[in-house]
């Protein structure tokens, strides 16, 4: 999934992983994070978890496309202040932080003094060998972190992603010095994921714990 693909989703509105509120994965389960003053989401396009957070903490998104900064701030009733940081454009109102640009470029300043990540659908956005890149961005920009981690699985010869299908055994590839627990299970299977009906034999979410911190000298 290339850049162009996602402009080009968000360029033609084909929004079907957008929820109308916040995730009931993150509602129910965010008291399992350590209580922090900041939280980063990668690849947080507009989504309404966004401001669900901000109830708890700063929040600062990573997010490819301007289509969805904008139509985050217009929603959500702020006017954005906008600045060159790097290679990104950053947004910012109240107790949000967007950095507009390539994920994969986002500089450690970002997330600075930051500890705790949210991710409900960029590991399921990206295919395998994004999936470790995305991984190694994160491990790089974060020596020590707290996840909370939001996958899907469904039989992967049933269907094509995105979203793609994401399995313990490779969180644990992607993730080897962390500590990996399920928090919770979620069967989506003849009900579908966000406004997407699939026609798979199951279908289920899980949120994950992941935990790593930084090695020892």
């Amino acid at each position: 999934m290339e850049a162009e693909f996602w402009h080009q989703v968000w360029q033609q509105d084909q929004l079907g992983f957008q929820l109308e509120d916040a995730h009931p994965l993150l509602r129910a389960h965010f008291c399992v994070l350590p209580v922090a003053d900041r939280i980063f989401v990668p690849l947080c396009g507009k989504s309404p978890d966004l401001r669900w957070l901000a109830q708890h903490c700063q929040v600062i998104g990573a997010e490819l496309s301007a289509i969805a900064c904008r139509d985050f701030f217009t929603e959500s009733g702020l006017i954005a202040t906008q600045h060159a940081a790097e290679a990104f454009q950053v947004w910012q109102a109240a107790r949000y932080q967007l950095w507009q640009g390539d994920f994969f470029q986002l500089p450690a300043i970002a997330v600075q003094h930051c500890q705790l990540i949210y991710d409900r659908a960029a590991m399921i956005a990206l295919p395998a060998a994004m999936r470790l890149q995305y991984a190694t961005q994160l491990q790089t920009l974060f020596p020590a972190a707290t996840m909370l981690l939001i996958s899907l699985e469904y039989p992967e010869q049933e269907k094509q992603g995105p979203p793609f299908a994401v399995f313990e055994t490779e969180l644990r590839t992607l993730f080897p010095a962390a500590s990996i627990a399920l928090v919770a299970i979620r069967d989506l299977t003849g009900i579908g994921f966000a406004r997407r009906k699939f026609a798979t034999s199951r279908l289920l979410e899980k949120a994950w714990l992941i935990q790593w911190a930084e090695p020892a000298i």
